[in-house]
């Protein structure tokens, strides 16, 4: 039938059109039911149970972004010490494609290097936001954040970030990398366990060389002299 493509094709819009407002009316679920208060706004989480397609009230409401998302990177910091996980080592710096991050390595006053950065820059108005910084490097210490509102009215300095700008805790990775963070910490788990292993076998193969010696000394000094025979 001529315009039958038509009539099913508007069909379909309207059936969309109509669950958009299906859950929000029956409210359970409710497209608020798993949103999160969060000091930028409300963070909308559409579990699969909830259906149509939903306008977000931006900026108020965001919708929750994917775990591998990738924007800007940040530096993790350890939030119980407050030691930075980096190292300058600058692997980061030389597979950078665009070429966006600098690097100064702290040092003592004599000129000795010392494992920690004394400045770091990452220019976010060239960054690609590829995440090769985040791959490469050994420590775990550069992540690609969340954080995609750098809207600025000038381009510089304010789009050069430097290591305050960058820092976070490990508090804020844990929650935009919920999985990556478990991941994280069973391998660390798993590290500390093989380690004390390893010193639990070395102690008992030194109190058993240790014993292994005090018996040869003790059967030594037991053995009868030649002259007293």
């Amino acid at each position: 039938m001529f315009g039958s493509g038509i009539i099913r094709g508007l069909g379909i819009t309207l059936k969309r059109t109509l669950t958009t407002y299906t859950d929000d009316l029956a409210k359970v679920p409710s497209r608020y039911i798993n949103s999160l208060d969060t000091p930028s706004g409300k963070v909308l989480q559409q579990p699969p149970e909830v259906k149509g397609l939903f306008t977000i009230q931006y900026p108020e409401e965001k919708r929750q972004l994917p775990e591998n998302f990738r924007f800007i990177p940040m530096l993790v910091y350890e939030e119980d010490t407050g030691k930075q996980r980096c190292t300058a080592c600058g692997i980061c710096s030389k597979v950078c494609p665009s070429q966006c991050i600098w690097i100064v390595r702290d040092q003592t006053k004599a000129g000795k290097p010392i494992p920690r950065p004394k400045e770091f820059y990452v220019d976010a108005s060239i960054c690609m936001s590829c995440g090769l910084c985040a791959e490469f490097c050994p420590f775990d210490s550069i992540k690609m954040n969340h954080d995609y509102e750098l809207a600025v009215y000038d381009r510089f300095p304010s789009l050069i970030l430097d290591l305050e700008e960058l820092s976070v805790p490990t508090s804020y990775y844990a929650a935009l990398y919920p999985a990556a963070w478990e991941e994280e910490q069973e391998a660390k788990r798993i590290k500390e366990e093989r380690k004390r292993a390893r010193a639990k076998k070395a102690a008992e193969a030194k109190a058993k060389k240790a014993a292994a010696a005090a018996a040869a000394k003790a059967k030594a000094d037991k053995k009868p002299d030649a002259s007293e025979a």
